[in-house]
């Protein structure tokens, strides 16, 4: 093991480069990330109709999510599972608004699309000072973050946010008031749903970082697995506002089988004495 070391220590790659070198180099990283994150959003903002085709796609029962509710509705013979015929109505009360969603949905957009460039520009620049054995272990990282936040951001988008807005949006508070969805009000929702998604998605690699610099530890999230679950179902309840336990289920599964995964990549304190 002190051999292990010793090599590690004599491995890193050196660079004669300054401080200003690096902070030059830097520069240039965020340069390059500011102009592939421009690129993206305006190849969004140019493509408005499908920006705005993929946005509003679950404001009626015509959404690929709700159709594939009915057809399990079918296949299971539970009726309940298939979301009635509805569409809800957006309004804009406010001059501007369209433009300015349009081009926050750009950017927004822009920026998800562009992450994978951002993050591997990112580890460019942080690899010549690591290890061989760490940098090894860099490209499985980062494909594995870049993935997570994919089936996040999706799972956001196909499940979540329509369960969510179907039953905020044909919700009735009595007959005397009249939901009239404003245009803002859906952005914010749908926005922050699938950043949350996104987030909660990371929970794994979360946990490997902070295993890595000994805050948690993998005894640690075994013990505490008990109250993770309820952590888990109140969240999902939170986010699925909706009495069908079926719904429940399919956000709070995911999120438990994301708990254990963090539990599988966590170091152990045994495994720490030994490094």
């Amino acid at each position: 093991m002190g051999k292990r070391r010793q090599e590690d220590s004599e491995d890193p790659v050196q660079r004669d480069m300054t401080f200003w070198d690096h902070l030059e180099a830097l520069r240039w990283v965020l340069v390059r990330s500011a102009l592939a994150a421009l690129v993206c959003t305006m190849l969004v903002f140019f493509n408005k109709e499908l920006l705005t085709r993929i946005i509003f796609a679950p404001q009626d029962s015509e959404f690929i999510v709700y159709r594939g509710m009915c057809k399990l509705a079918t296949l299971l013979h539970v009726d309940g599972l298939c979301p009635d015929n509805f569409a809800v109505e957006l309004m804009n009360t406010r001059l501007a608004a369209p433009f300015f969603t349009h081009m926050t949905s750009s950017l927004y957009v822009g920026l998800l699309l562009s992450l994978p460039v951002i993050i591997v520009l990112l580890w460019r620049f942080v690899a010549p000072a690591l290890y061989p054995r760490e940098r090894k272990r860099g490209v499985p990282l980062i494909a594995s973050c870049i993935a997570l936040l994919a089936a996040g951001v999706s799972l956001g988008y196909f499940l979540v946010f329509p369960l969510a807005f179907r039953f905020l949006g044909i919700y009735h508070f009595g007959e005397h008031v009249v939901n009239r969805i404003d245009l803002t009000s859906y952005m914010n929702i749908f926005y922050t749903t699938l950043l949350s998604m996104g987030l909660v998605f990371e929970m794994p690699m979360l946990a490997y970082a902070l295993s890595r610099i000994g805050i948690v530890s993998k005894g640690m999230l075994k013990k505490y697995r008990r109250h993770a679950v309820v952590v888990i179902l109140v969240i999902g309840a939170i986010i699925t506002p909706t009495s069908d336990p079926f719904t429940l289920m399919l956000v709070s599964i995911p999120m438990y089988l994301l708990y254990e995964l963090s539990i599988r990549v966590a170091r152990s304190k045994k495994v720490e004495a030994e490094e």
